[in-house]
């Protein structure tokens, strides 16, 4: 119930309509129990005594209130609506702000299909919950009480009834909720699997093509689509137990009313309109027994999802700004002071270990290493990506941990190794790095990156419409539209983590020697090919995730072994392939 609780704050800027719906709601069973009450006088006294004038008048006032009732009803809906789609949009924007303050190892946690979920279905699961649930949450104890009061002042004997169906109801419903529970949960993790394999098969649709296994793409979400039909029917069968239990129970409930009442009819002890308006009170009572058990129910998956929800929205960052923190980066300078770094606590080794490095402003430096040696994980502690473990990493001669965050990270340009991009046109792209960037900043960021070769041939150039990812863009194409956004956030350390893999040669050069006009900033590149870092300041060899060797071309070509390795594999390739076309 706590996560419950969690949720109504998000409720409050809705309050005005829930408290109108809640009126509303009070408003239309006072008018529809007045109604049993004029019904009997009709049977009672118009009826027994032949007078229509009485008994139009009784049915005129009978009209009225449910004519009223129905007003107050659609009334009651249209506010209800508004509060439920509003605290719907409240918590998708509140998850979704949450999620843009994770850092890396938050996203970690939760896989992106799962967020879709948590912040659709769910979402969707309690913004019904007060839709179609605030209703029988006000109107069923509200008409369960006053049916009840007004059954005992008709008949106290016949109103005994209540006392025995309440308790076989109640342990009904309690058998019910324990039971469907769980199930719920099992449901809501379904859909998980179900959105992880439709978001491989969609943004994995060539490979899949490529490779023919189309096939076996759909045997594999037909096995997910399996298991959520199977926990839904087994969730849904439960809950529907519900239904003819407390029809059982209100049947039987009748029979015996009308057993005893005729019994009591028969002794003069009761009138037929009485017992008629006395029916109508407990079918009022039962049917709202029968809404409260079904509020549990939605309860009870309204709870599942709203714990779900709680996970992202109580998720803690581990990276966060400090109080007034430093606005300001000086320069490039980066220097690692003894890191050690682990993704998780219970990690059984560091990802890097004591890494002692110092890069001056404006120099540029290579990274080399293996797979698996930590290189971008490097990296991805200078603009506070995660922290480091242990030891301390310096921006323009201060912790990285005293900058505020956004100043930080404006301060780093970052191109990684996937190249995103984003739907709309290469100019809307371009200015996640300048929003305030002219045409001449666009197209000067371009031919740095050597852009304006391919862009050149576009018939509307920047304005020209990339499509989902950019779908219309071969792999080096948006590396190279990557790198120009970079480019024009002019920070004051620029990181590559293999920047040119999908480019050729020639292209990389023209980058390379672009690059080397920006003495002012400090480069760092990951790259697998050495031509990229032969003229670098120094270059850095990690192995393992520790600093192997730090060094010129010439300094490591002459004593380093590993590097001696590399230029010999790689650049013997090169003499057996002949010279570049």
């Amino acid at each position: 119930m706590r996560d419950l609780r969690n949720m109504a704050r998000y409720l409050s800027p809705c309050r005005r309509e829930l408290a109108a719906a809640v009126a509303l709601l009070f408003l239309e069973c006072a008018l529809e129990l007045v109604i049993p009450l004029l019904m009997s006088r009709i049977i009672d006294e118009g009826v027994a005594s032949g007078d229509v004038a009485f008994i139009w008048l009784q049915g005129g006032k009978m009209a009225l209130c449910a004519v009223l009732a129905l007003a107050a009803g659609l009334l009651y809906a249209r506010f209800a609506a508004r509060a439920a789609y509003r605290f719907g949009a409240n918590l998708r924007q509140a998850e979704y702000e949450k999620i843009q303050s994770f850092d890396f190892a938050s996203l970690d946690r939760f896989s992106a299909p799962s967020l879709v979920t948590r912040m659709t279905t769910d979402v969707t699961v309690m913004q019904n919950a007060v839709n179609g649930g605030l209703r029988p949450l006000v109107r069923s104890p509200v008409m369960l009480v006053m049916g009840i009061g007004l059954s005992f002042l008709m008949n106290a004997k016949l109103a005994l009834v209540f006392l025995i169906c309440a308790p076989i109801l109640g342990v009904i419903l309690a058998l019910i909720v324990h039971k469907v529970g769980p199930l719920y949960g099992r449901q809501q993790r379904a859909m998980d699997h179900l959105n992880s394999r439709i978001q491989e098969g969609l943004t994995g649709i060539r490979a899949i093509k490529a490779f023919v296994r189309g096939e076996y793409e759909e045997e594999q979400f037909q096995q997910v689509s399996q298991e959520l039909s199977d926990v839904s029917r087994d969730t849904f069968r439960s809950a529907m137990l519900n239904l003819p239990f407390f029809q059982l129970v209100m049947y039987t409930s009748v029979v015996l009313i009308l057993w005893f009442g005729g019994r009591l009819i028969m002794a003069g002890e009761m009138q037929v309109g009485e017992l008629t308006g006395f029916l109508s009170y407990v079918l009022q009572v039962m049917n709202s027994l029968m809404m409260i058990s079904n509020v549990f129910l939605m309860l009870t998956r309204s709870l599942t999802s709203a714990r779900r929800i709680g996970e992202i929205l109580d998720a803690s960052s581990g990276l966060a700004s400090p109080e007034n923190g430093v606005t300001e980066v000086p320069d490039g300078q980066v220097d690692f002071d003894q890191v050690s770094f682990r993704y998780q606590a219970g990690a059984g080794k560091d990802a890097l270990r004591d890494v002692d490095l110092h890069i001056r402003a404006g120099e540029t430096v290579g990274i080399l290493g293996g797979t698996g040696s930590a290189k971008s994980t490097l990296v991805q502690l200078i603009p506070r990506l995660y922290d480091a473990t242990q030891g301390c990493v310096r921006v323009g001669g201060r912790d990285v941990r005293e900058y505020d965050l956004n100043a930080l990270r404006d301060a780093v340009g970052i191109v990684l190794q996937k190249n995103v991009l984003f739907s709309g046109t290469i100019r809307d792209n371009l200015k996640w790095g300048d929003p305030e960037a002219d045409d001449e900043k666009l197209w000067a960021a371009c031919r740095a990156a050597c852009a304006d070769e391919f862009l050149e041939h576009f018939p509307q150039g920047l304005d020209t419409d990339l499509g989902q990812g950019g779908v219309n863009l071969s792999g080096g194409q948006k590396q190279r539209l990557c790198i120009a956004r970079t480019l024009l956030k002019n920070p004051k350390v620029l990181i590559f983590d293999d920047f040119t893999s999908a480019v050729d040669t020639a292209t990389e050069g023209k980058i390379r020697r672009a690059l080397a006009t920006r003495r002012d900033v400090t480069k760092l590149i990951i790259a697998q090919r050495l031509t990229s870092v032969m003229e670098a300041d120094k270059i850095v060899i990690l192995e393992d995730g520790q600093v192997h060797a730090v060094g010129t071309h010439e300094q490591l070509l002459a004593q380093d072994p590993i590097y001696q390795e590399i230029y010999r594999s790689q650049m013997k390739g090169e003499e057996l392939d002949g010279p570049d076309l």
